[in-house]
């Protein structure tokens, strides 16, 4: 039996053994380094839902000792002190299951810049006469701080074109062309609704929840163990396909078209 084996020493099967052999290691890696990426997702979602549990009972702190904002401080309780101006509405917000909008003032702190500050959700079409006016004087607001946002992550819309008064995003460069005034790079969602609005909840950090680049890690995981398999199989497949013709050549069944054509007499 060892001898119907030789074909495996022939070039060809070196090249089809080295390729097995650097592929399915590969593909194990690869595999492998996505699966800890899923998991390393969990770990980050698991430990920023405890965050924001403890985060709510904490003391709050003044604003420019949490910039600027990351992982660790997203979701803190943070306070600031200034006058409202601008007031802006944040359309297509869903909240409790329903489809509404942010009403968004940027409050004048003492610093020069403003910070945008989601006072509250409202049902329905975003709508300024909807929209409560803010506190006028002075005021001290106290809610947790959220990262900029990124149109089209996280159920943030990227539409543009929208009416005077609104934005599709929460950050400084949606921002910049609406509202006169030097702006914070974050933005601070009330522990409180005001004026009867629903407080809107605040967000994970980004790359901290399980979101579609998660699952698409586990994806990626689930294809890469197929693909050595595949490589697997394959290898088993030709394998008994040569030792099929082998055994055909010794019964002297192999087909016509295998068989070296005589060469003609000159």
């Amino acid at each position: 039996m060892e001898g119907v084996y030789r074909f495996l020493l022939t070039p060809r099967w070196w090249g089809i053994n080295v390729f097995l052999l650097l592929a399915v290691p590969f593909c194990v890696f690869m595999g492998s380094w996505q699966l800890s990426r899923f998991e390393g997702r969990v770990q980050d979602h698991r430990a920023a839902t405890e965050q924001a549990a403890s985060d709510r009972g904490e003391a709050a702190r003044p604003l420019d000792s949490m910039l600027p904002v990351d992982k660790s401080t997203a979701g803190r309780r943070v306070t600031a002190s200034g006058r409202y101006g601008e007031q802006l509405l944040v359309p297509g917000r869903e909240l409790d299951g329903k489809r509404g909008f942010y009403v968004l003032t940027l409050l004048r702190t003492g610093s020069g810049r403003a910070l945008p500050v989601v006072r509250g959700w409202l049902p329905g079409t975003a709508d300024a006469a909807k929209a409560p006016a803010p506190p006028r004087g002075e005021v001290t607001v106290t809610g947790a701080l959220q990262a900029p946002e990124t149109p089209g992550d996280n159920g943030v819309s990227a539409q543009g074109g929208l009416p005077a008064g609104q934005t599709s995003a929460i950050s400084p460069a949606s921002l910049v062309n609406l509202v006169p005034y030097r702006l914070y790079d974050a933005w601070v969602t009330l522990d409180k609704g005001d004026a009867g609005m629903k407080a809107v909840p605040a967000s994970a950090p980004s790359g901290t929840g399980l979101d579609l680049k998660a699952f698409q890690n586990l994806g990626y995981t689930g294809e890469w163990f197929v693909f050595a398999g595949f490589v697997v199989f394959m290898w088993f497949r030709l394998l008994r396909r040569e030792l099929e013709f082998q055994r055909d050549a010794a019964l002297g069944l192999v087909p016509e078209e295998s068989e070296q054509s005589p060469v003609p007499a000159g």
